[in-house]
């Protein structure tokens, strides 16, 4: 006890030669560098606690080591415990300084954040070289004590989550419940504790169509229904038949008996197009109904949330594209209608902002897309059934370029003069907000004349649908679009056009 004593009274000699001015808090921060200052106590020695999985822990701090017995000096108590952690195998790993107290706990949201983000969610045991300092204190000073080091070993918390899950059910046809009927989900290409969320288009053509939801494992083992009431296995609802536009996923339901059953099956109440979108972090579900049109937002309509000049053409419901010469930045994002102004909701890149690759997956929350080069005619294509993306590149680099393009025939006024200008809102691309038209046909000319290059109307035979494309040539007819208040799009490269209602 003597000689420990004499220990510690040098330790604070050295400190006051190295720093007289020095006060308590500056040399004792963790932050400062406690190797060169430390001293050993005989005896006094930090043991690491055993493995630490965040899942089973239920209170909130967690035992990171403990303590051995050693005498102290008369006078002199133990405090301000806390460990120095590094990340095993992470390049260019830094120290953490985790609060520990002289019983060892950590605050189990650090141990959380800090295997987070050193490794990810995944819940794989982590390990972390970890050095344990405390202080002995006495009379308001305070020595360096270094207790040793230890292996820190954490799990983070997370559910069992897939690597991919399929939608099975009765939009697919009546009885299509087998492992052929089984139709993915899309993903991103991140870690799926990185993106948990899982998003599929469908199209129920009836009302009341029931559907469940199988993990990769199953699929692998050629039986949708392998495994079951088990958190590897189908999801589904509590409430059988529950047709919740969102709501909780599980795996299994508590029979009245107290026994364990397979989930049920939830359902989409009216036929209609949909987007679900599955979170299995957090094992929820949402589902919009959508209507099939989509918008562009980026550099080509300065990046507003009030400008829905920019609507892509529909090649089918699921699938939508825009050609233009992208100019300038070229970046974009795309927005369905229903979410207009809605960033979150706005989809993008999901390798993130500035990818100018020819291809690509699409996702909602996702970065700015870019052309793979400015300056050029290409067009851009979005699948929201595979949730992907292209660019193609036209052939023709020199389409005709127009200074005006407008309605004619509004109204039955035919007259040069009674044109209705739209404005060219990206090279190539018009549009025209709030347009009142009378019953009656009308045309779309270019430079208020009558020229086979710029003259476009119906093919022969065609019935009137509010989108759709149009011919350009002398003998074009006339477009019966109904009595009504509408946003005008065109382009004329395509022939492209929509008459979207205002209501």
């Amino acid at each position: 006890m003597k000689n420990l004593s004499k220990y510690i009274a040098f330790a604070f000699l050295g400190m006051a030669m190295a720093s007289c001015g020095d006060d308590y808090n500056d040399w004792a921060n963790p932050q400062t560098n406690p190797q060169e200052e430390a001293i050993t106590i005989p005896g006094l020695t930090a043991t690491a606690a055993d493995a630490i999985d965040l899942a089973n822990v239920s209170e909130d701090s967690v035992s990171t080591f403990t303590l051995s017995t050693a005498a102290l000096p008369e006078g002199f108590k133990l405090a301000d415990a806390r460990v120095e952690v590094t990340p095993q195998g992470v390049e260019g790993a830094t120290k953490t300084t985790l609060n520990a107290g002289i019983e060892g706990r950590a605050a189990a949201a650090d141990l959380s954040d800090l295997v987070v983000n050193a490794y990810g969610k995944r819940p794989t045991a982590r390990t972390f070289d970890a050095h344990v300092y405390l202080d002995a204190v006495k009379d308001g000073q305070a020595v360096l004590i270094d207790a040793g080091k230890i292996n820190v070993v954490v799990t983070p918390k997370a559910p069992y989550i897939a690597s991919n899950y399929y939608l099975v059910g009765d939009m697919y046809g009546e009885g299509k419940w087998t492992l052929a009927d089984c139709v993915k989900f899309n993903h991103s290409d991140a870690d799926v504790y990185e993106d948990p969320e899982f998003t599929l288009m469908v199209t129920t053509t009836k009302d009341n169509q029931y559907w469940k939801i199988i993990p990769q494992g199953n699929i692998d083992a050629g039986n949708p229904w392998e495994i079951q009431n088990d958190p590897k296995g189908v999801v589904g609802v509590t409430k059988d038949g529950d047709d919740a536009m969102s709501g909780t996923l599980v795996t299994s339901v508590t029979k009245d008996d107290g026994t364990t059953d397979a989930p049920n099956a939830a359902k989409i109440a009216k036929a209609g197009i949909y987007q679900i979108t599955i979170n299995m972090m957090d094992y929820t579900y949402s589902i919009k109904q959508i209507s099939p049109e989509y918008y562009l937002v980026g550099a080509l309509q300065s990046w507003s949330d009030q400008n829905m000049s920019c609507l892509m053409t529909a090649e089918t419901a699921m699938v939508q594209n825009f050609t233009t010469k992208w100019t300038g930045d070229a970046n974009l994002k795309i927005w369905l209608g229903s979410d207009f102004g809605d960033w979150n909701n706005a989809f993008g890149s999901a390798a993130g902002d500035g990818v100018s690759a020819a291809e690509g997956k699409l996702k909602a929350n996702g970065g700015a897309i870019v052309c793979p080069e400015k300056n050029a005619y290409y067009t851009f294509t979005a699948d929201f059934s595979t949730m992907t993306y292209k660019w193609t590149k036209l052939a023709n680099q020199n389409p005709t370029e127009f200074e005006y393009v407008g309605l004619i025939g509004v109204g039955g006024k035919w007259s040069d003069g009674d044109d209705i200008d739209l404005k060219q809102v990206a090279p190539h691309n018009w549009y025209l907000a709030k347009q009142e038209i009378p019953a009656g046909g009308l045309k779309i000319r270019a430079d208020h004349k009558w020229r086979d290059d710029g003259n476009w109307g119906f093919g022969e035979g065609q019935n009137y649908e509010n989108k759709g494309t149009l011919i350009t040539s002398g003998g074009s007819g006339n477009i019966p679009v109904p009595a009504g208040t509408y946003n005008i799009y065109f382009n004329d490269i395509t022939g492209a056009y929509a008459f979207v209602e205002v209501k």
